[in-house]
């Protein structure tokens, strides 16, 4: 190897450690103030972006009646900001399946609901935003909120500020609402699982109905009878289980018929129950 082929050998290493080494803070690491051309003690238009999504799945939009969303001032209890959440849940592909990198918008890559609100802020100021939803679905409505500082000027677009509920949609098909049960009788109970943004739970799918526990109970009063291990029916997200109708006698006041579903990985619950009236044994048709 001759003295020059050694040189470079020794400066392509040099390179190569360089690039392995750690970057060095520097002052340009941090963004930049706010322009110091601002006028000081002036409000700012300041726009939010806030979104409100099922916990692990959509956005909450028209198809289940959105969600309402308040913005206060939480050190003088001044509402800022309210709104309704209407528009598309969002493209489940780009949501559900595709990989994201940290930071990098996920439910604003494609048009999907949420309220976007152009506050005046003279000074930092912490908000509280409460989320409720979905609202056309009262049995299954659901809270949150979150606390946070907003400063003058900064703008929090695109995914914005996201706010999760928790929980699903049961709705109990199977008896209808209302009809009332014969004693003895063998009754099909049937019910249908979506997210709280209205994509089916079924098995095999994004929202995978073998990852979550679907049953039903009978009660009479508070006191739970039996237990039913549902079952996919084959129709889009319905699960459905048999059960008897207990004797008159023993549900004089009728008799409640509850549904749960309960992922236990990431703390969906969603409940539906209705009543149903016991009427007598059905007698035997005579024969003329």
């Amino acid at each position: 190897m001759t003295t020059g082929q050694r040189r470079l050998g020794l400066r392509l290493l040099l390179i190569v450690v360089c690039l392995m080494l750690p970057a060095q803070p520097g002052r340009s690491s941090a963004q930049a103030p706010p322009d110091p051309e601002q006028p000081l003690n002036e409000a700012l238009a300041t726009t939010i972006t806030v979104r409100v999504v099922g916990h692990g799945a959509m956005a909450l939009g028209r198809e289940v009646g959105g969600a309402r969303i308040t913005v206060t001032n939480l050190a003088t209890g001044e509402l800022l900001a309210t709104g309704l959440q209407q528009g598309e849940a969002g493209d489940q592909n780009q949501v559900m399946r595709t990989p994201h990198f940290m930071r990098e918008p996920v439910y604003s890559a494609t048009a999907s609901a949420a309220v976007t609100t152009t506050l005046y802020l003279a000074a930092p100021t912490q908000v509280e935003i409460v989320a409720q939803g979905p609202l056309a679905y009262p049995g299954a409505m659901q809270r949150t909120s979150k606390t946070l500082w907003l400063v003058p000027g900064q703008h929090m677009t695109d995914d914005g500020i996201v706010l999760q509920l928790y929980g699903y949609l049961v709705q109990i098909d199977a008896p209808t609402k209302g009809t009332s049960l014969v004693a003895k009788d063998d009754v099909t109970l049937r019910a249908s699982v979506r997210t709280l943004a209205g994509a089916p739970v079924r098995p095999h799918g994004d929202w995978d109905a073998r990852r979550v526990t679907i049953f039903g109970e009978v009660l009479v009063g508070t006191r739970v009878v039996e237990r039913l291990q549902m079952f996919f029916s084959g129709e889009r997200n319905l699960f459905e289980a048999p059960f008897f109708v207990p004797k008159q006698q023993d549900a004089p006041d009728g008799i409640t018929v509850r549904v749960i579903a309960a992922n236990a990985a990431d703390g969906n619950v969603g409940i539906a129950e209705e009543k149903y009236p016991v009427l007598s044994e059905r007698l035997p048709t005579k024969k003329p």
